[in-house]
């Protein structure tokens, strides 16, 4: 994989038109990639995502059983599985998740949903014990958001308390696995904590009402979650779908 963040592409989203790649071939270049439905598209949206020829989902327990391979069909090349969040919780459905992508031909990543009451390296630990070492899997996630409805934490640390964790967190993580994971963000706690100065990181964006460009203005990203009730045949309820940054060929040597 690339050891460097991968930066966005640029469209002039008048136009809807890509401009170029992030080494290698543009989008232009690359293959059309599938168009999928969405249950409650946003207007600003559009279009753009059908631009990034490399799309994926992220899932949990709550999409249940998946059929992997009609997903695959319809263009699906990637998945992001929860696996593990704060220290004593494990996704019950994080095997099967796996397991079927795998089986499919769909590569996949495990994420961690972070806590903030818990030591990061308590949270390392329990990712670790959950989460078994695979050649074949993606730079695996810590995922970063303010979890106002949580029943057991509402502790919203300053921004320098967030980035030292999410350090702390992620080199444990790279010295176990050999990858560093990617930051997965919203735009709320990316802005609040000065997500933007992590050094040596790669982010999955949310951004469900405008393109990444607009909503973190200057900000490189591997991944954009582009929307969360996308309509994927296989899946039987509506589910995040999400953009890779860069044409088929920069994904291919991104994997590697």
């Amino acid at each position: 994989m690339a050891a460097l963040r991968v930066l966005s592409l640029s469209l002039i989203c008048a136009g809807l038109v890509a401009c170029g790649g992030t080494g290698g071939a543009g989008l232009k270049d690359a293959p059309v990639n599938p168009r999928f439905a969405d249950a409650d598209p946003h207007p600003a949206i559009g279009t753009q995502p059908a631009f990034y020829p490399v799309h994926g989902l992220d899932v949990s327990r709550y999409q249940t059983a998946i059929d992997w391979r009609a997903a695959r069909a319809a263009g699906i090349r990637f998945v992001y599985i929860k696996a593990t969040e704060g220290g004593d919780l494990v996704d019950p459905m994080f095997a099967a998740h796996r397991n079927g992508a795998k089986v499919a031909g769909v590569r996949y990543g495990a994420y961690h949903f972070y806590y903030f009451c818990r030591s990061p390296q308590e949270q390392a630990a329990w990712f670790i014990a959950n989460v078994p070492r695979d050649r074949d899997a993606l730079p695996h996630v810590l995922d970063l958001e303010w979890n106002h409805g949580s029943r057991t934490c509402r502790r919203r640390p300053d921004g320098a308390t967030v980035r030292a964790e999410a350090q702390v967190f992620m080199d444990i993580i790279e010295r176990h696995y050999g990858r560093r994971p990617l930051v997965y963000t919203a735009p709320d706690i990316y802005r609040d904590a000065g997500l933007g100065a992590l050094p040596r990181t790669q982010f999955w964006l949310r951004s469900v009402a405008a393109h990444p460009a607009t909503t973190y203005p200057g900000e490189g990203w591997s991944f954009w979650q582009y929307t969360s009730t996308g309509i994927v045949p296989g899946v039987a309820r509506p589910v995040d779908i999400n953009a890779f940054a860069g044409s088929l060929a920069d994904w291919n040597r991104w994997i590697e």
